[in-house]
């Protein structure tokens, strides 16, 4: 098996004179490259380390091509780019940006936001301090922070969280993240809510660009970008390749056309992450909050998608905004990373099987149970006989849906606590 080889992760801000004028790395080296322009994320490139250094402009411009046409509906301006990067023509390529740009970046907004920020955490009081750090910097504060210690083992939770005064800690006994975050969402005095979690640092724009995404009244959740905080182990690596939260770097809005009229089974996964989410209180409270037969402490994942879905399918409408961003760091090992993924798929097994109780039309029995297991025998046959990179988690993954579909037998009847006397 080849020696894995850490990827660095480089931030590229391409309006710095500077940073777009650095020559290209010489060979021998991995980086994982992020590009932005004044604050916004534009694309991101792996650049391995036999690529040569002159192919770097040609590589850029290919990584940041799709939201250029997003930001620069222009296309005499796109046309232009290609000669102007690789020439590295600073000032023309301003000249150009600059305009589309300018319109995006953040003004004046309220000394607080109307914004309640839910962090549900279990047992990982180091984590929790780097979020809560990263949180207390952002640059236009939230209204509310709200720690939920969910079933915490020992104190640490309420210590690490006693050091930022500014905080609310509340212990809740009753294990389960989907049950953490309805607590969250009944504590939370603001209008939105926006939740994280504890193994993230956000972005300092974060708070602004959710409460920004909300100026618009038709829209009753979103979710934003998640970017890697480092690449630095083979596992880190499989995550970021095969399964991170990187949703792309252009707006997406949904509405219930992606739940009724879609082509193929509406993948609801494929709209964000829990991570980096936010919703109306109202939408959340409309429909009767987080099914807490899902995500850790129950199914083990999906009760973001979940919720999603139910949105959408009652005629409201979300948004995907890639200026929100928060920077996740991967589990490391390779152990960890496989208890993960079958946590996820025993929860993309129980909630899309929920999913399919709700709507019957929409044919989720038959993209679990038929399409699944092509998908898998596939991944057998390709990974046979080392199971390398990405296969290397194909049995866990395996085992986690079995596992989900024989957890949502057992609970497909069990009313979840939030439509219980809870709250």
């Amino acid at each position: 098996m080849a020696i894995f080889s850490p990827y660095r992760i480089k931030h590229i801000l391409l309006d710095s004179r500077e940073e777009f004028l650095k020559e290209a790395p010489n060979e021998g080296e991995n980086f994982y490259y992020v590009f932005w322009w004044k604050k916004i994320p534009l694309g991101h490139l792996y650049w391995d380390e036999h690529q040569k250094p002159e192919q770097l402009g040609e590589k850029i411009l290919e990584a940041i091509l799709p939201s250029l046409t997003y930001y620069i509906p222009n296309q005499e301006h796109i046309y232009r780019l290609k000669p102007i990067i690789e020439g590295k023509d600073f000032l023309e390529l301003s000249s150009i940006l600059d305009p589309f740009f300018d319109k995006y970046q953040a003004t004046k907004s309220p000394l607080f936001l109307d914004l309640s920020v839910v962090i549900c955490t279990r047992n990982r009081s180091e984590n929790l301090k780097t979020c809560l750090k990263s949180i207390s910097s952002l640059q236009y504060p939230p209204n509310e922070i709200i720690v939920i210690d969910n079933a915490p083992e020992d104190s640490s939770t309420q210590e690490v969280t006693n050091l930022f005064p500014h905080v609310t800690y509340y212990k809740e006994e009753r294990p389960g993240l989907d049950i953490a975050r309805n607590t969250g969402a009944k504590l939370a005095h603001s209008n939105l809510i926006a939740y994280t979690d504890d193994d993230v640092s956000v972005d300092p724009l974060w708070s602004y660009r959710v409460w920004e995404t909300f100026s618009n009244p038709e829209i009753d959740a979103m979710t934003g970008l998640v970017l890697a905080s480092q690449i630095e182990t083979e596992s880190q690596f499989i995550f970021e390749k095969f399964w991170g939260f990187n949703r792309g770097y252009q707006d997406v809005c949904y509405n219930s056309d992606f739940i009724y009229k879609s082509d193929s089974i509406p993948r609801v996964w494929e709209i964000g992450a829990g991570a980096n989410m936010a919703f109306r209180k109202s939408a959340i409270e409309s429909v009767n909050y987080f099914d807490d037969r899902l995500d850790v402490g129950a199914a083990g994942c999906s009760g973001d998608s979940e919720i999603w879905f139910r949105i959408l399918a009652k005629g409201m409408k979300m948004q995907y905004n890639p200026r929100a961003i928060v920077f996740h760091e991967h589990r490391q090992e390779i152990n960890q990373l496989q208890k993960q993924l079958y946590n996820y798929m025993r929860g993309h097994a129980a909630s899309v099987l929920i999913q399919h109780n709700q709507l019957p039309k929409i044919g989720y029995d038959n993209y679990l149970y038929f399409e699944m297991s092509k998908y898998y025998l596939f991944l057998i046959r390709m990974g046979f006989p080392h199971y390398n990179l990405r296969y290397r988690t194909v049995w866990s993954e395996i085992k986690g849906l079995l596992s989900g579909i024989r957890f949502f037998q057992k609970h497909k009847n069990k009313s979840t606590l939030s439509s219980q006397s809870n709250g």
